[in-house]
């Protein structure tokens, strides 16, 4: 009986494991980011679809790499090493493909 209500009571923990393994944004950097992305990505295409790009970008970055990595890849004193910076171009490229 024991063990069927340690099973009821880690079953929904379980299930709450992946949305806790997203890294977070350092506070500012996120909205930095866009901003910056924004303005970049205006120059060739509408500020609406430059938008959506950014966005879309965000949610890579917050979705595939640590709030540490995050951190690094945005610290303007500290460029990220050129092995994460080309891992974080290569996950952000999927957006370009999305509609």
């Amino acid at each position: 009986m024991r063990l069927i209500r340690l099973i009821a009571l880690a079953a929904p923990l379980a299930m709450l494991l992946p949305l806790s393994a997203q890294a977070a944004w350092p506070a500012g950097v996120k909205a930095k980011y866009m901003q910056d992305c924004t303005i970049a990505a205006s120059k060739s295409v509408n500020p609406s679809e430059a938008q959506k790009h950014c966005a879309c970008g965000a949610d890579v970055l917050e979705k595939k790499f640590t709030t540490q990595e995050i951190s690094q890849l945005m610290d303007p004193n500290n460029p990220p090493t050129q092995a994460l910076g080309q891992r974080a171009l290569q996950e952000i490229s999927v957006c370009k493909t999305q509609k």
